[in-house]
């Protein structure tokens, strides 16, 4: 640690004189000692200028004290010391702390705390906070005079997660980060008056930027936290005495963000959500599931409900076959009635093939088809608003409407020549339009393009025909217009004069006071040879211009103003592009671009291709300003003098592309309709919803993408937001069957996810989960920690005549108040209520005291009596009562109450106790199959009892028991996985095969492929392995031995796997039918999964793989090949065959540029739709939710 107010850098160093241990701690535990060196540089000498020994042994971290105070405080397990060079003063924590013979007597906290494992940072220069180990913030004020310290302050402050680190940023912030619970940014600021306080909260609730709050403060757009600084000034003006406790007591916090967290993910099942949908069938069937899971820990203990794809709440739905568009529009009669945000959607507009039909959205849909001035006798291609909600635009093939509410204002037919007279013009369809207020972009029939420019004063609109494009031959693939929308555009920031043209945006904000919202339009085209051009509008000057931009580079910049760039990196993509004919028939179909809310949000552009690919580019500014401004002319007139093209260019406007994953593949050139919708507000969210074959969503949280598919309906071919009265932000989508359903999103969920999650908090640790489909049950395993007196705790744990002893030892002295925190475990059976989507324990079964349940799972055994089956509740616990006593364990076995209204919904039909923990329950063909410490019993159930039939004797102790038919798979703790079969003959289990490796198991399940068993087995090295069994070859030692197929690094200790039905695919259609993936949790809070792929695609796939190795920038430089080999940690361990890819190095080939991809494919030898339809395949194969 370097602590501050030297001349010259000084380390300091906390190290051990001489080491001691736990059973020497009372004759030896002053061991540590701190020196401080002077690092010299130019002398080459380094001497020791102070030191200071004696120090407790669990001293375990330096925190250099800020200047003015300067010098080190070192942190121990029970204790705090401060020194420097010449104070020292220290605070006990708790009743362990010791002190040196002949020390001064320390000050005392008036409350008991530990310090081991607690995180720290500094709030300023005289305040520490600490995250201890149960989470507690904790503040300590180093008081001083002068430079002298006279004592330390600790005092509590509020309750908080359980933290893996901690750090401040800037003066009023600090981040908790933790892998056991969601990470906390936290704002904090000293003693605010209660006048303060309201305006702070405010203000800051505006940092991730609402539109407002850029109105209210003009400020730099660098400065992210000027605002909260300002206020913070305030607040230490009010501060008299500038070291006093009080500012450490008036501290307020505010939690602004969280990132959320799943791990450790313990266990997990698969169970239908409440919004199912029984008749469901294929792909569709698969978004009825979800994944509950064991998350976090402690009080931070959750169960997280993951879903893949999100299913939308159904409000109604109707029949509406051969629909091509819907538009809801808003209507102001006048400015000003209600707030934007906030305002009602007036009509929808419903497209049909040959005609129109609209309704009212007011209480509930009319129908005003017949009473409104819209086009109703021609299929609508575009409806919006323009001059401020005011008027609502209905473009259709022929023309155009404007409309007043449900009255027309002007009509507008579109010709081929709009300036020549009427006898000469011949009519002409448009065949997609962009509105952008007030402009409305045409793309007709014939591949030109019309602007309708709006005129504010009136309200009317006229046509207007590019004269740009009237001489070029080029065709127009697709165009869009982009309204760079806020009281400062964030494009004019990328131009050679953007100091000139923002001088000029604050005059007219001026000058004009009623439009603080001055917007600029641009148009974006893209041409059939990939050149991709951004038009300022209504001049149409080019000032952005991309050569190819259908090859998907990875940054896009202006080539006109980068010659140079241009010259190295783009004639090699170019000419790739031209060799191959597969390039050619690539076009882009659709444009978008947009930049939603948030204060520091830049634009995003897509661009989506004729084969289902989504090109994906996010804008930046490069270079910044002040280069721009060097090389701007100076002129006195503003920008009218710069006649000059290159000067309003946006030179410094960049692309960069970001990976977007949508496994849409379909060759969408015959799905003429706009696909990308890009809404606001859905249910809170805003971002962009994708329609088509396979429609996905992709929500726009903190400038990323956050992309979740829509399984459960099949194709959308219409798509658009409702907010009303009985639809508060929702949406309506018409499905290819011909339903519109208008829906809501679920409101449980948190969508700012890699998959959407709801998470249930359960004040206590989750172990194990699992299903009970019948009434859809999830029974749970949880342990709370509870605090009880110490000598209750030591006397139930030991024997009986050892307990008196230990209690006449304890009650003596000031010992009584001394507490332990033991951990208390129940089994919860908790439901997911259908309606709200809240979750209720509906039963709690109390394990005994110092009973740990060890599993819980639910099992079907054949009555032997009744010849019936029963499905129960089968629950194996343990005894930990130290090592003095031997193991013991309970198998407890509960039956379902069938009635809805019974007082008890689960009753215990069997109890009895087993020799050792019982550490895992299954069942075999109507049998219980128990492992009760290192032996493994196989029961049959009587109705009343369970009567032994067959045993098989484990190494050390079973993690975990998978069967399939009469076979079984068991994992020990150090031994690795042993193949058993059950013979129902002679009564007995018998070993197969196993794996003569050791090997500390963490999860063991069977894989399934058509006909072929596998046996897959984690371990504590963070490796996966796949064996088989196979007698007849030679090196399976006559069958005793497991083979192996397969082995692969993960990277996390995989905690469970569960097998699952793939999904039969067109491309995966093989006469295997029943093949299974696994999917696994691990305990960094990671899914995963493991799926079989038939020989031609594999290979094709790891010829692929060996190509992207070195194709692709490896993250943080780690060789992915190196990486994934099989970590043995020393252990000697025989090479297994390489037989598995990795989809994570091979999802990084969609991220290359289009002339990359087509070399490594030929490369490879077969085709780059080959591999994207394999890739499709695979992630629709594996949907299981």
């Amino acid at each position: 640690m370097m602590p501050s107010g030297y001349i010259e850098p000084v380390l300091v160093i906390l190290h051990e004189q001489e080491p001691t241990w736990a059973g020497r701690i009372s004759s030896k535990s002053q061991t540590c000692m701190i020196s401080a060196f002077s690092i010299s540089m130019s002398l080459k000498q380094h001497p020791m200028i102070w030191s200071f020994a004696k120090l407790p042994h669990d001293a375990y971290q330096l925190l250099a004290v800020p200047p003015p105070i300067s010098g080190i405080l070192v942190i121990c397990a029970n204790s705090i010391h401060y020194h420097s060079q010449s104070t020292s003063c220290s605070l006990a924590l708790n009743s362990f702390s010791s002190q040196p013979d002949g020390s001064p007597e320390t000050l005392k906290t008036s409350f008991h705390v530990e310090l081991d494992a607690a995180k720290a940072t500094w709030l300023s220069h005289d305040i520490v906070m600490f995250s201890s180990k149960n989470g507690e913030i904790l503040l300590l004020t180093v008081v001083y005079d002068g430079r002298a310290v006279q004592r330390l302050d600790l005092m509590k402050s509020k309750a908080s997660i359980l933290s893996s680190g901690a750090t401040t940023l800037g003066s009023s912030f600090f981040f908790l980060g933790s892998r056991l619970a969601d990470s906390l940014l936290v704002q904090f600021s000293f003693g605010v008056p209660t006048s303060v306080l309201p305006d702070l909260t405010d203000e800051c609730a505006d940092i991730e930027g609402d539109p407002p709050f850029a109105k209210r403060i003009k400020r730099v757009p660098s400065d992210v936290l000027q605002d909260v600084n300002s206020v913070e000034e305030l607040s230490f003006h009010n501060n008299s005495v500038p070291n006093s406790l009080d500012s450490a007591q008036k501290i307020s916090f505010v939690v602004r963000d969280a990132l959320i967290n799943i791990g450790p993910l313990k266990d997990f099942a698969y169970g239908l959500r409440t919004n199912s949908d029984p008749n469901a069938a294929g792909i569709a069937k698969q978004s009825n599931y979800e994944l509950v899971c064991c998350s976090g820990h402690g009080k931070n203990g959750t169960l997280s409900a993951l879903q893949q794809s999100i299913r939308p709440d159904l409000i109604t739905e109707v029949e509406l076959p051969s629909c091509t568009g819907i538009w809801t529009v808003y209507y102001k009669s006048s400015r000003g009635i209600t707030t934007e945000d906030n305002e009602y959607h007036a009509y929808l507009i419903i497209s049909l093939e040959s005609r129109t039909m609209v309704l009212q959205t007011g209480d509930d849909l009319g129908e005003v088809t017949e009473t409104v001035d819209y086009n109703v006798q021609a299929s609508t291609i575009a409806a919006g608003n323009l001059f401020g909600r005011r008027r609502v635009i209905q473009v259709y093939a022929k023309g155009a409407r404007v409309l007043d509410g449900s009255f027309m204002t002007q009509e507008l037919n579109f010709t081929m020549h709009s300036s020549e007279s009427s006898l000469s013009s011949e009519p002409l369809a448009a065949a997609s339009a962009s509105i952008a207020d007030p402009y409305v972009l045409l793309k007709m029939v014939d591949g030109t393009i019309r602007l309708l420019v709006g005129d504010h004063s009136n309200c009317t609109i006229s046509v207007n025909a590019p004269a740009v494009f009237a001489s070029s031959s080029e065709r127009i693939s697709s165009c869009t217009l982009y309204r760079d929308r806020g009281s400062e555009p964030w494009l004019r920031r990328a131009r050679t004069d953007a100091w000139l043209s923002t001088g000029i945006g604050e005059a007219t904000d001026g000058n004009d006071g009623s439009s603080h919202d001055q917007s600029d339009i641009y148009c974006i085209i893209c041409f059939e040879s990939g050149k991709l051009e951004i038009f300022e509008v209504p001049s149409f000057k080019c000032v952005f211009s991309v050569e190819d931009f259908v090859s998907g580079l990875a940054i896009l910049s202006d080539d006109l103003s980068h010659t140079k760039d241009a010259v190295i990196g783009v004639p090699d993509a170019t000419t790739v592009s031209v060799k191959k004919e597969e390039a050619n028939n690539i076009k882009i179909v659709e444009l978008a671009m947009h930049r939603w809310s948030g204060q520091f949000s830049r634009p995003f552009l897509f661009g989506l291709l004729n084969d289902g690919t989504l090109l994906c580019y996010h804008a930046y500014c490069y270079g910044g300003l002040e280069s721009n401004a060097q090389c701007a002319p100076l002129s006195p007139n503003g920008s009218s003098d710069l006649d000059n093209a290159s000067d309003s260019r946006l030179r410094s406007l960049r692309f960069r592309r970001v990976s977007i994953d949508v496994s849409s593949r379909d060759d969408i050139s015959s799905f003429t309709r706009p696909r990308i919708t890009i809404f606001n507000n859905v249910g809170g969210y805003e971002g962009l919803f994708l329609g088509g074959p396979r429609p996905t969503w992709v929500f726009v949280c903190r400038q990323r993408f956050r992309v979740h598919p829509q399984l459960c309906d099949g194709p959308i071919v219409a798509f658009t937001v409702l907010h009303n009265v009985n639809c508060c932000r929702g949406l309506i989508y018409v499905t290819s069957q011909g339903f519109l359903k208008i829906c809501q999103l679920p409101s449980a969920y948190n969508y700012d996810n890699y998959w959407p999650v709801q998470k249930v908090p359960l004040h206590g640790t989750p172990h194990q989960v699992t299903y009970y489909a019948e009434q859809s049950l999830y029974p749970l395993i949880v342990s709370v920690p509870v605090v009880r007196p110490l000598n209750q705790v030591l006397s139930s744990m030991a024997d009986q005549e050892l307990g008196l002893h230990i209690e006449n030892d304890v009650t003596i002295g000031d010992d009584l108040q001394k507490v332990y925190t033991v951990d208390e475990f129940e089994v919860r059976i908790m439901e997911l209520e259908k309606p709200s989507g809240r979750w209720e324990t509906r039963f709690t079964i109390p394990m005994q005291p110092f009973e740990n349940a060890l599993t819980v799972r639910i099992v079907t055994l054949q009555n032997t009596t009744t010849k019936e089956n029963e499905t129960l509740m089968a629950i194996g616990t343990a005894y930990v009562q130290g090592e003095d006593v031997a193991a013991r364990g309970r198998v407890l076995l509960f039956s379902f109450s069938k009635s809805e209204n019974s007082q008890n919904l689960v009753t215990e039909v069997y109890s009895k106790e087993s020799k050792g923990a019982v550490s895992a329950v299954a069942s075999l063909q109507g049998h219980l199959l128990i492992a009760s410490g290192p032996k493994i019993t196989l029961n049959k159930w009587t109705g009343s009892e369970l009567t032994a039939v067959a045993f098989y004797d484990a190494p050390l102790h079973v993690v975990s028991l998978n069967i399939v038919k009469n076979f079984i798979l068991f994992g020990d703790i150090h031994k690795s996985i042993y193949f058993l079969s059950w013979k129902e003959q002679g009564s007995q289990l018998s070993l197969l095969a196993k794996d003569f490796g050791s090997l500390d198991s963490f999860a063991t399940e069977f894989l399934i492929d058509g006909s072929t068993l596998s046996l897959v087995v984690s371990d504590s090295d963070k490796n996966l392995q796949i064996f088989y069994y196979a007698p007849k070859m030679v090196e399976s030692w006559k069958g005793q031995k497991l083979l192996s197929r397969a082995e692969f690094h993960v990277g996390a200790h995989v905690s469970k796997l569960l097998r699952i039905q793939m999904l039969p695919t067109q491309g995966l259609v093989s006469e295997k039918t029943n093949r299974f993936a696994l999917v696994f949790g691990t305990l960094d809070g990671g899914i995963g999964c493991i799926a079989p792929v038939d020989e031609l695609t594999f290979r094709r796939l790891q010829s692929l793989q060996r190509k992207l190795v070195d194709a692709v920038p490896h993250l943080c430089g780690l060789n992915p090949r190196s990486f994934r080999h099989f970590k043995s940690n020393g252990k000697a361990h025989r090479p297994g065959p390489d037989n598995i890819v990795d989809f994570e190095l091979l999802s990084r080939y969609e991220e290359l540029s289009l002339g990359e991809q087509l070399d490594i494919a030929q490369q490879v030898g077969t085709t780059r739709s080959q591999i994207l339809s394999n890739f499709s395949d695979f992630s629709l194969g594996t949907s299981f939710l």
